[in-house]
């Protein structure tokens, strides 16, 4: 027997209505729901429905005639729906919501923006002009395709009379052959763009030619399902990316304790984790400093009770004027990229907006960096565009065009997984990637053409001696030498392009005061420059930060690899005595600026501009007495059941070049964002 009755419609209708006529709103989330209780008899009746709720249900797809002529607002997130092409019998859609439907992929999104050509918001996201677009363009593109690959290799097939078999012949032939030849847009939409062609291929014999319309044999859907049988849907739902998501940022959050791990890393494995407990919303203590915005935005599975997630990784977006773009100060944006667990975000620091998420179910992003590069749109005309790369467990680069809410590419790198990733300043396509398997490779990532087709080439592997952690160019000669902190020391490489070797040994490991001697073996997990001279490192060493000078340190004249130089050490900065790995340190250059947070979810700041001067002459020495810091922001006194949790760590922790904000991504699936005053 169904679960859905007239008495239950009334029921559950907003507000309860005593005939099913009456009802524009209708709630039936949370029922259990499967396909065959969605009766087309009972649903017919529902004729001025406008707004239905089926999330958190068990849909695998709906039936196709439910009837609904007035639907406006479809909300059927949270099943398990495999297929979206039923949808097209309500055609005034005009908002729909599927997230969390693990078998839906880009290519699904891609349908329904066909088929509902009224269809605005997706997700909660603005479609009108990517909808556009594949209604208009895509569609005429493949129309011309798909009529050249007739004209050019099966119209003189056709005899000027024919038979019924000879048709049904020539006409699985053809669907056959333009599914498999005309190729399209990205591989990423494979499937959308071989649906679209055979509908475009059969409009085109009915029309043309006047053969029947969906007229397929059961021989020829037996070919379809063994030609797309060769993915699953779940496979699919894994290896296709999308970015789709809007959320609402969690002002008052729920931290719960993690246990650091305190071991070298093992390859793919940063720290050890615990599971999260489940909590009752924390309150913010008002008279304690606190942030601009809290977010809880990388959430396994959207769930707001997700305290476990690590957030790893974030950098500002670049602004696209050119012409501002040499000026940091000037180019400072309030847009940032954060990652962590299974998602890369988008937030607007202002608002504290999530604007857009990409999501990889089986990956775990640990890092992401910016490039810009000048495209060639469909009109011949070039227009700068910004570029995402996004890097993890799984060693593939996601390459993410954000204007076009779309990743177009990506690069499987490495075996291992991938710890960090940075962009060439001066060659926007070359991209470095550091990985587990204890190399570090240069990539050109090419530049996509209108359809996104692109080639991604290695032009370089760098050897290590053990794990790299952070990277950084060095600022005067980024297209010659290339800075690592690895698990076992900091080295630094030659990586100019003109030398014939393609896989180079390091050429210099830097040694560090230990104690009372110099050592080259410790873990440097935080490594930036300060401006084109002043690097910053971290050690493992408990409340390590050292300020060195790379000019009087690096002895570029010497001959020979693997050379061991000491670290001129220009003074150290006074940090957290905890012995606690990988929470990494950033600089702000235009404003002289180092950051870092500690154990205890607080940022220590240094204003260093009184300093540099002495140390840019060559004649400044090692300050004796650490530097403290400017300013130490303390995490706010967040409560849980009226308790504070013990333990919030900071693992990164960036400024925009202007240092209007400040971005703090936890240990604990949390990101906070500051204001300056």
């Amino acid at each position: 027997m169904s679960k859905i009755t007239t008495e239950l419609l009334l029921e559950r209708a907003v507000p309860r209505s005593t005939r099913l006529r009456k009802i524009e709103t209708l709630n039936l989330s949370k029922l259990q729901l499967k396909t065959g209780d969605l009766d087309p008899r009972l649903f017919s009746r529902l004729r001025h429905l406008q707004k239905l709720d089926l999330s958190d249900n068990l849909l695998d797809k709906f039936p196709n005639s439910l009837t609904l002529p007035d639907l406006r607002v479809l909300n059927c997130n949270n099943n398990k729906l495999e297929d979206v092409t039923a949808l097209k019998q309500f055609p005034l859609l005009e908002e729909l919501t599927y997230e969390n439907n693990v078998y839906l992929t880009l290519n699904d999104d891609y349908k329904v923006m066909f088929l509902l050509q009224n269809l605005r918001l997706l997700n909660g996201k603005d479609i009108t002009k990517l909808a556009n677009h594949v209604r208009r363009v895509n569609s005429r593109k493949l129309t011309s395709k798909v009529t050249a690959h007739w004209e050019k290799f099966f119209h003189d097939q056709l005899p000027e009379k024919y038979t019924a078999e000879q048709i049904k012949s020539i006409r699985k032939k053809f669907l056959k052959s333009v599914q498999t030849n005309v190729v399209y847009g990205p591989s990423s939409l494979s499937e959308f763009t071989r649906w679209r062609v055979k509908m475009i291929a059969e409009e085109f014999l009915a029309q043309s030619l006047g053969l029947e319309l969906n007229s397929d044999t059961e021989e020829e859907k037996t070919d379809e399902n063994e030609e797309e049988s060769t993915e699953s849907p779940r496979e699919a739902a894994e290896d296709v990316a999308q970015v789709v998501h809007i959320y609402d940022p969690l002002v008052t959050v729920t931290p719960s304790k993690r246990k650091r791990n305190h071991s070298k890393s093992s390859p793919g494995n940063k720290r050890s984790k615990t599971q999260a407990n489940t909590e009752e919303e924390a309150a913010l203590n008002p008279k304690k400093s606190k942030p601009l915005h809290f977010l809880q935005c990388h959430s396994k599975g959207n769930s707001r009770e997700d305290f476990k997630t690590q957030l790893w990784s974030c950098v500002f977006e670049p602004v696209l004027d050119s012409g501002a773009r040499k000026d940091p100060i000037v180019s400072s944006s309030r847009t940032v990229a954060t990652c962590g667990g299974e998602s890369v975000c988008l937030i607007d620091c202002e608002t504290g907006t999530v604007l857009k998420k990409y999501k990889v179910a089986t990956e775990e992003f640990f890092s992401v960096a910016w490039t810009t590069l000048t495209m060639v749109i469909s009109d011949s005309r070039k227009k700068a565009h910004n570029i995402l790369a996004a890097a993890g467990r799984r060693g593939i680069v996601k390459l993410i065009h954000v204007a076009a809410d779309f990743c177009y590419g990506e690069i499987k790198a490495h075996k291992k997984p991938i710890a960090t990733v940075c962009f060439s300043p001066t060659q926007e396509t070359h991209l470095f990637t550091a990985s587990y398997d204890k190399r570090i490779a240069l990539w050109d990532i090419g530049i996509p053409d209108c359809d996104y087709n692109f080639k991604a080439s290695q032009l370089l592997v760098l050897e290590t001696a053990s794990v790299p952690l952070r990277i950084a160019l060095v600022p005067t000669c980024p297209e010659q030498y290339l800075l690592a902190g690895c698990e076992d020391g900091c080295f630094a490489w030659n990586i100019k392009l003109d030398k014939g070797q393609k896989s180079r040994p390091f050429e210099a490991i830097f040694q560090f005061p230990d104690e009372e001697s110099m050592t080259t073996s410790h873990r440097v997990d935080g490594l930036a420059f300060l401006n084109d001279d002043v690097v910053v490192s971290k050690s493992s060493k408990p409340g390590c930060i050292y300020l060195w000078s790379w000019s009087r340190s690096f002895d570029a004249k010497g001959k020979g690899c693997q050379r061991t130089m000491p670290a001129v050490i220009l003074a150290e900065l006074e940090w957290s005595t905890t012995d606690m790995s990988y929470l990494t340190l950033s600089t702000c250059p235009a404003r002289e600026y180092v950051f870092c947070g500690d154990e205890k979810g607080s940022v220590w700041m240094y204003n260093l501009s009184s300093h540099t001067t002495a140390w840019g002459s060559g004649k400044g020495k090692r300050s004796e007495r650490r530097i403290s810091p400017t300013q130490i922001l303390q995490w706010p006194e967040l409560r849980v059941n009226g308790e504070q949790p013990p333990e919030i760590l900071v693992n990164n922790v960036v400024a925009d070049p202007a240092f209007s904000y400040l971005v703090v991504l936890t240990s604990v699936n949390i990101t906070a964002i500051w204001k300056k005053s």
